[in-house]
Parts: C-alpha cells; sequence; structure tokens
C-alpha cells in the first residue's frame, strides 16, 4: 500500500529520516533561544546556554562514572534542578531515566531497586536515610549514589557520597550527547503504584515521548515562551513529559519542591507563570485557600488537570479565580494525558456556570497524536452505545502507548489483547464522542445488583458546602453484598454530622446509590493527589 511503482533511489537514509526523540527539542533550543531563561528554582536561573551545558556536564559525569547505554539511572527527588536536568541528560548518555516515588515505603523502594537494577541513583539528601536502608536488604551489588542537597532545604548534605553538583563540575561541557539510532529505544521506566500487587515497570520509548510534546503543544493551546510550574511530580509520567517539552516553545520551568497555595499564588503573581498542571486536590487546595494566603491573579492561567475526576464544584470554585481547566486523563502506561476536554465555544458559552462544570469534568477526546480512544465492552471489544449511559472500559491505541511492562511479557500481552491498549477504566460516551469516567473497575459498587458509580456519589457529596474531600468505596453487607461507604474531610471549622451528608445525597441521589455510612478525617493521599482507596476498604474490613 502506498508505494509507488518504482521505489529505487527513495530508501531511507540519514538526510531524510532522524529518530524522534526530546533530546532534539533542548539541542535546538540552546541554539534558537541561548539567553531565554530555561529553569529557575529560587534565586537559581539558567538560560538555555547555561541549562545546555549543565546538561552535557551531567551526561558527561554519568559517562565517567561508568554508566553505559542501555544502563538504568534511578533518582529519588523532588521538582528541583537535578530532577528536572535528569530528564535530558541521562537519556544524553544513553542511559533510560527511571524516576521513583519519593513517598513509597522502603520496601516498594527495595523491590523496584531490585527489578530496574539502576546502575547509579541521584538521592535528595531527605530522602537518603530511606534509600540507605531499602539498599542493606537489596542482596544486589550497591549502585553508585550521588547526594543532591537542597539547600532550601532543612536537610543538610550527608558528607558520605559525591554530591550532584560535583557531579555537574566533573563534567565535560563539550560532551557530544548520545541521541538514539532508533526511536524505540528507551527513554524512561517509571512503575505503576502497585495498589492491587507489585507494581508493574513501565517501558516509554523516545518516539513516544517526542510525539507527546508535539501532541500537547496542540492540546494545552500553546505558543511560545510560556512560563510553567511544576507542580505534577516528575516521579509521575515524567511529569507528564512537560520538561521535555518546554525547550521546544522556549519556555521556562519553574521549580516547585513543596506544594503550597501560598507559593503557586505567589509564583503567579511574582513571576507571571502561565500554565500549570495538577491533581483536583491541587485545585481544591487553592479554591478553598485562605484570604491570607491568596494573590489577585492578573492574567488568566492554563490548568491542565488529571489523577481524578474532578468534581464539578471543585471547578467551578477553581476558575472563578481566573483560572482556565482543561481536563485530561491518561495512565502510567500511556506517558500521561492523551485525552483532553477541548471546550466547544460555539455550543457551551451559553451554558450556565453548573452545566459548563459538569462538562468540564469530561475526560473527553483523544490528543492529536492519539489514534484510537473508545468505550467498549471489555469482553468482545465492541461499541458500547454513545448515549451518556451505557457503561464500557475505555480502550486505548497510538504513539504514546508504553512498549510494555518490563520483564513481564505475558502482563503485555494480555494488556495490549486486541491490539488496544485495556486502561481498566469505567466510562461512559456521549454522542458527541467525549468520554467521562464513571469508575475504575475495581472501584464499582455492586449493591443488589445494581451498578453504583463511587465517582458519581463523590461528585454529589462534594457539592456540600461543608465538604473538602470525599471517596466512596464499597463496603461488605450481609443483605446487599456490598453498598456505598463514604469518607469525607471536611473544610475548616465545618462539622456536619454523618445524617447531614446522608440527607443531602438523599435529595439528589437514587436509594440503592447513598451512602450507608459516612467517616469523617483526612484521607490518605498519594503524591499525586490521588486518594488511596485500598487503605479506605482495608479500614472498613478491619471494623
Amino acid at each position: 500500500m502506498g508505494w509507488l511503482e518504482d521505489e529505487r533511489g527513495l530508501e531511507r537514509c540519514k538526510a531524510n529520516f532522524v529518530p524522534l526523540t526530546p533530546l532534539s527539542h533542548l539541542n535546538r533550543a540552546k541554539k534558537v533561544y541561548p539567553d531565554r531563561e530555561a529553569l529557575v528554582y529560587d534565586s537559581r536561573r539558567y538560560s538555555y546556554s547555561q541549562y545546555a551545558e549543565r546538561i552535557s556536564r551531567l551526561a558527561s559525569g554519568l559517562s565517567r562514572l561508568g554508566i553505559n547505554p542501555g544502563d538504568v539511572v534511578s533518582t529519588i527527588l523532588l521538582n528541583t534542578i537535578p530532577q528536572v536536568e535528569a530528564h535530558f541528560g541521562v537519556p544524553a548518555c544513553g542511559a533510560i531515566l527511571n524516576t521513583i516515588n519519593v513517598r513509597l515505603d522502603k520496601g516498594t523502594i527495595q523491590y523496584i531497586i531490585g527489578h530496574a537494577n539502576p546502575k547509579l541513583i541521584v538521592v535528595d539528601s531527605q530522602f537518603l536515610p530511606l534509600l540507605e536502608e531499602a539498599l542493606q536488604e537489596n542482596g544486589k551489588k550497591a549502585p553508585v549514589i550521588i547526594e543532591a542537597n537542597d539547600e532550601l532545604s532543612e536537610y543538610e548534605a550527608s558528607s558520605r557520597y559525591m554530591e550532584y553538583e560535583e557531579l555537574i563540575a566533573s563534567g565535560d561541557p563539550d560532551f557530544d550527547w548520545n541521541f538514539p539510532d532508533d526511536e524505540w529505544e528507551s527513554i524512561s521506566l517509571n512503575y505503576t503504584s502497585g495498589t492491587t500487587g507489585k507494581p508493574k515497570g513501565v517501558v516509554y520509548q523516545h518516539r513516544g515521548a517526542y510525539l507527546m510534546t508535539m501532541g500537547t503543544v496542540v492540546s494545552w493551546r500553546l505558543t511560545l515562551f510560556p512560563k510553567f510550574l511544576a507542580i505534577v511530580p516528575m516521579f509521575h509520567c515524567n511529569g507528564w513529559n512537560h520538561s521535555w517539552m518546554m525547550p521546544l516553545l522556549g519556555g521556562t520551568v519553574f521549580c516547585c519542591r513543596n506544594i503550597s497555595s501560598k507559593y503557586i499564588f505567589d509564583m503567579i503573581a511574582d513571576e507571571g507563570i502561565s500554565h500549570l498542571g495538577g491533581a483536583p486536590i491541587v485545585l481544591n487546595m487553592l479554591a478553598n485557600a485562605p484570604e491570607k494566603e491568596r494573590r489577585k491573579i492578573m492574567h488568566k492561567v492554563e490548568v491542565f488537570t488529571a489523577g481524578a475526576p474532578p468534581a464539578p464544584a471543585t471547578l467551578e470554585a477553581f476558575e472563578a479565580l481566573n483560572f482556565n481547566v482543561t481536563q485530561v486523563y491518561g495512565l502510567t502506561e500511556t506517558f500521561g494525558h492523551i485525552t483532553e476536554c477541548v471546550w466547544q465555544d460555539s455550543e457551551w458559552e451559553n451554558l450556565n456556570p453548573d452545566q459548563k462544570a459538569e462538562i468540564k469534568a469530561r475526560q473527553g477526546v483523544a490528543f492529536p497524536h492519539m489514534e484510537y480512544v473508545e468505550v467498549l465492552h471489555p469482553e468482545t471489544q465492541t461499541p458500547v452505545p454513545s448515549d451518556g449511559h451505557a457503561t464500557g472500559e475505555i480502550f486505548i491505541r497510538g504513539n504514546s502507548v508504553m512498549k510494555g511492562y518490563y520483564r513481564d511479557p505475558k502482563a503485555t500481552m494480555n494488556s495490549f489483547e486486541g491490539g488496544k491498549f485495556a486502561s481498566g477504566d469505567i466510562a461512559v460516551q456521549f454522542p458527541d464522542s467525549y468520554i467521562q469516567i464513571t469508575d475504575r473497575a475495581k472501584d464499582i459498587i455492586i449493591s443488589g445488583g445494581e451498578n453504583v458509580s463511587s465517582v458519581e456519589v463523590e461528585g454529589i457529596i462534594m457539592k456540600h458546602p461543608s465538604v473538602l474531600l470525599c471517596a466512596v468505596v464499597a463496603k461488605p453487607d450481609q443483605t446487599w453484598g456490598e453498598v456505598p461507604f463514604a469518607f469525607v474531610e471536611l473544610k475548616p471549622d465545618e462539622n456536619p454530622t454523618s445524617n447531614d451528608i446522608i440527607a443531602f445525597c438523599r435529595e439528589h441521589l437514587a436509594g440503592f446509590k447513598i451512602p450507608k455510612g459516612v467517616s469523617f478525617g483526612e484521607l490518605p493521599k498519594t503524591a499525586t493527589g490521588k486518594i488511596q482507596k485500598f487503605q479506605l476498604r482495608e479500614q472498613l474490613i478491619a471494623t
């Protein structure tokens, strides 16, 4: 198909085919935008020429320490300069980047290190004791440790290992980057949360990362020179690939070690932040920030939110502060976000705020670099009716789907059955093709034969004026099999009773969907703001 009668002399060669890699973005930016700010953390501000030189030094320093193409380099870092630089410096020496979640327990970190087998680990001083404990029981040859001490933190350097800035200083500023010979070469190794078993190692390739950066430019309506605040942890889907994307636009990455509403408002007001991403918990935090922590936002700030379906009430309150929210959706297995709720002004501009918020909570349609995102019957992989009511599973095909699970070909084969990736997310599809998640497959509550969407119930409870956050899970019941049970985190100085919450739900939900109990307290969360429902289920089982 698609071949001319005579294709002689039309073969692929170095002149007409270059493997796609996000390294190309920075390689171009250092020439096109040498004096523009590339990376900022407090008083440290690097131009693109300085940034690229540091990347060369990092790649060279790693090579001199024995890191070869194909080796794994791990990081245990927050969103500081070493973490951003690792996203270019590690692949620039041909290695594969493995960013480890800093909030994991010792046993899980030990498992990941044993599975990924990194030759070197860059670790923040804050997490060095945790890493040392994990390595003591690992049983394998200990990797080289590079300590990254952040002078802005309260944690002092141990002086037991080479310091990150020493590594940078040791490198050659003229080091030749190791561009991939094949765009299918691996660029990073990310681990799933492991809530239903051992974490799986998800492998990304250079091609998918490059195309994700291109697709995001279109979907986020980006133009040149954005100012991006890095809130999404870079150990989660490589921070949705945004640090790889910024050099494409001559943009500036502003680091964020610790997330607080005051810091975010200050950065927007003082630095002119134009774009940021965050889980709904971040939106909720800003919408409910105390007045003393707020700053008046004089320009529109574009926000990508993902990680869990945000409650419409959260979206409405947040956008009133001069934020424009675009709901996106994705998984570790898809490099992060691969759908967006594209706003249709001609159809939706005259809707009331509640109606607009309801639509903005949809996960939407595929990013332009993705080929197929549809809701299908999980058993037959045939389409469900696009009526906004019939549920099925989201299946995905496109350029930013993982290579597969590291050292687990069987799991890879199962997840790609039928030529599509099975997400495990339950959703409906509307007549306009927009998708909305109703639940994770494991979170559906089956009560007396009726399916109850925990997301739907959570959305109602979140509308209660006293509620800050909510999670609904299944509670075992002798009569109904399972019943909904709500865990609620309240706003400060609010004290409704369980009966108040249940009565509120009764006004908006069918009887079988109403929670049969309510528990108040702070909800357990991951580093990316996802509520850890498995812990809540364990609480119910234990009682």
